[in-house]
């Protein structure tokens, strides 16, 4: 029996009963989101995963990426919409690991909160499980912390970690990469999840738009422009690189879109990128017009509408633009892999022209 004026944890503003509420509610999503080899369920200390069906590989390599959303949480709080976030999340670790190959397997989450209102958490959960789901990576785990005093209520934050597998000589990466070869760009649903404090201080802060704009030129509000989320690209990633041959891959995340191709460009090759090949989707343009920000500095911040770039030998190319069709995704061709002017030098890539329209 607690007695009365007796300090308690609910008094310092950490509610376990919400959390538990919480639990109950996100079972039905994690559920979802699930593979034959998850043991258990929720409410264990930790997730299990059966490895013996590694044993069917023959020389399987583990591929690990984490990571979060960043400022993006910030809008879907303003805009009490807490159910795609998990999408921004998944998409930034298992679109990471795709990018070697590896096949996304399990899946954890963190969510730290200033104060547990068991339908947000809920909400938070079923986005991440619909991602995983699309992703054909279980989530099997994670953990939801209260706060109070480190975040005001109805402030969270999330990261993620997911595991992958590929087979040793089916690993892609910047070793298979050769002059001549094609660069597809695949494209993006919009910001994803990055950029996020330049395009809130330019249109929140400096132009004062509130969230709930019509924007002509989206079609729809800036709330629902912004929290447009992040395409989940692993499961398609992986079905091409098996009916097509596939180098590497690169996720455009921050740093844009060169920088990132740059990662998997290897020594005294350099990849060249025509501007002219597409037409930046119109949030791109806005956030630039109304920021006056320069052209370069777009490019070095946000994806510009291409989420993922594929490189593969030149005579695959058009087959493989046939089969990203078929697999749902808009893809063109983006540029080429030549020798670059010093054989010594660091991979890189650059962007050239003007963009089209």
């Amino acid at each position: 029996m607690i007695e009365a004026g007796s300090t308690t944890y609910a008094a310092a503003g950490v509610d376990i009963e919400a959390g538990d509420r919480a639990v109950e509610l996100m079972k039905q999503w994690v559920a979802k989101a699930s593979r034959p080899e998850v043991l258990g369920g929720l409410g264990g200390f930790a997730g299990l995963f059966d490895a013996s069906a590694l044993t069917n590989y023959r020389r399987p390599l583990l591929a690990t990426s984490t990571d979060g959303v960043g400022t993006k949480v910030a809008l879907a709080q303003k805009m009490d919409v807490h159910h795609t976030i998990g999408f921004d999340l998944v998409g930034m670790v298992v679109d990471d690991l795709v990018v070697c190959g590896a096949e996304p397997l399990f899946m954890t989450d963190y969510i730290c909160i200033g104060k547990v209102v068991p339908e947000t958490v809920a909400a938070i959960v079923r986005g991440i499980a619909e991602a995983c789901a699309v992703a054909g990576c279980a989530l099997i785990g994670g953990e939801t912390a209260e706060h109070p005093g480190l975040l005001a209520p109805g402030e969270y934050d999330v990261a993620g970690a997911a595991t992958g597998v590929v087979e040793a000589d089916e690993l892609l990466g910047p070793e298979r990469v050769r002059a001549g070869d094609a660069v597809l760009a695949i494209e993006s649903s919009g910001l994803h999840s990055n950029g996020y404090s330049l395009v809130r201080h330019v249109l929140l802060k400096q132009a004062g738009w509130e969230l709930d704009r019509p924007v002509p030129e989206f079609g729809r509000s800036l709330g629902e422009e912004l929290l447009e989320p992040t395409k989940v690209y692993a499961k398609a990633c992986l079905e091409l690189a098996r009916r097509v041959e596939i180098h590497t891959y690169a996720h455009v995340t921050g740093g844009g879109l060169a920088a990132n191709l740059a990662r998997v460009i290897p020594a005294g090759l350099h990849a060249r990128l025509d501007r002219s090949t597409w037409t930046p989707p119109a949030v791109f343009r806005t956030v630039g017009e109304v920021g006056s920000i320069e052209r370069e500095e777009l490019e070095r911040t946000l994806n510009m509408g291409v989420g993922m770039v594929a490189v593969l030998p030149a005579e695959q190319a058009d087959a493989a633009l046939r089969e990203l069709g078929e697999l749902g995704l808009r893809s063109w061709a983006l540029g080429t892999v030549e020798a670059a002017a010093d054989p010594q030098a660091a991979g890189s890539a650059a962007l050239t022209g003007d963009y089209a329209g």
